[in-house]
């Protein structure tokens, strides 16, 4: 299901800055250049920041869920909060969840979502984004930064200033756990699909990926040099420690990767001293 990486919403010409950050809530729809609507939010800042004192006045957060979440789950409003200490956040429902539109590729067409969204982020003023992503918006976090920015074909307006994947799969297809051989099942067959509509309230696509898209791996190579920061819990319950080191591995030099002892999986399993130290590593890196 892959197309060329793009997202789009109403564009601004007025440039970035403290003054022009919004400073209330906001609830809208944003369309994605293959025209699905998505469902998104923003939360400025918990507090009123001293642009002389802190720069966090121009950080916004885009947070991607995990499968089967959207933006009114109560663990995706915990993890919002807890980021909103440190800047702004967007939060959005990928395609196929909540209220948004169309179908979920499970990671493939979702990075039009994140560039709809990162786009929207930068339209309300913030000069600095950073993508945060859990499980499969892990992995969507990592394509679309390698393939929006300077020299990598998608818009500039569209990219990220820094990237944390938190509990990502560093290749498809992994069936090696309990927890992924039921998702596959839940994606590929028809009484599974049925399971995600009406249990989960995710609507999938039938469709195969065709091409298969970029792996996180590949992606993870091509971020460089904006910083990345790789999370991910012992306890993982979906993929082993082999997913992040391999993503690790591919980053180089220019990724962090911190294991959690005693974490589990995504969002469900960040505690908030683990949020916190997320926030903190965002406002030193993102610019």
């Amino acid at each position: 299901m892959s197309i060329t990486p793009a997202g789009h919403v109403a564009r601004s010409i007025a440039r970035p800055n403290s003054e022009t950050v919004r400073r209330t809530p906001l609830r809208t729809f944003l369309h994605t250049d293959d025209g699905v609507s998505i469902d998104s939010v923003y939360d400025p800042p918990a507090a009123v920041y001293d642009a002389a004192a802190s720069s966090s006045v121009d950080l916004v957060f885009v947070m991607a869920h995990g499968f089967t979440g959207d933006v009114d789950k109560p663990h995706v409003r915990r993890v919002v909060e807890a980021f909103a200490q440190y800047g702004a956040v967007v939060s959005f429902s990928f395609r196929g969840h909540g209220a948004s539109g169309g179908r979920s590729t499970v990671g493939d067409r979702e990075v039009l979502d994140l560039a709809a969204a990162v786009t929207w982020a930068r339209e309300l003023g913030h000069a600095r984004v950073a993508t945060v992503g859990f499980s499969m918006g892990g992995s969507v976090v990592l394509r679309h930064a390698a393939l929006y920015g300077p020299g990598r074909g998608g818009r500039t307006e569209a990219s990220t200033d820094a990237v944390v994947s938190v509990s990502a799969p560093a290749r498809w297809y992994y069936r090696g756990t309990a927890p992924m051989r039921k998702l596959h099942w839940l994606v590929t067959r028809p009484e599974g699909r049925l399971v995600g509509r009406y249990g989960f309230g995710t609507r999938i696509h039938h469709r195969e990926w065709d091409p298969v898209p970029l792996s996180p791996a590949e992606a993870a190579a091509r971020i460089a040099p904006t910083p990345l920061l790789i999370v991910h819990g012992d306890r993982d319950g979906y993929f082993p420690l082999d997913h992040p080191r391999m993503l690790a591995a591919a980053a180089g030099d220019h990724g962090d990767l911190w294991v959690e002892g005693g974490m589990g999986h995504a969002e469900h399993a960040a505690t908030d001293g683990l949020l916190a130290r997320i926030g903190d590593w965002a406002v030193s890196q993102a610019g």
